[in-house]
């Protein structure tokens, strides 16, 4: 089973790939508060159809470059 992460568009400037924010809710280990962090993943978009904006499934997959190792898997 693959990793899933469902994440909002930031960026689609370069070909075939988008970079993916994804938020995850984090607790504070003493004063228990919970807080947003987010990351951001590039994945690869082999049609180029992905904008901007768009809410997006990504899948881990085996490295395809220096920095991608996730790829679109849907639109949500």
């Amino acid at each position: 089973m693959r990793n899933k992460l469902k994440g909002v568009v930031v960026s689609d400037k370069q070909e075939k790939t988008v970079v993916v924010r994804v938020e995850r809710l984090k607790e504070h280990p003493r004063y228990k508060k919970r807080y947003k962090v987010h990351k951001r993943y590039k994945a690869h978009d082999e049609k180029g159809e992905i904008k901007e904006g768009d809410n997006v499934l990504i899948e881990e997959t085996k490295p395809l470059s220096k920095d991608k190792r996730w790829r679109v898997i849907k639109k949500v």
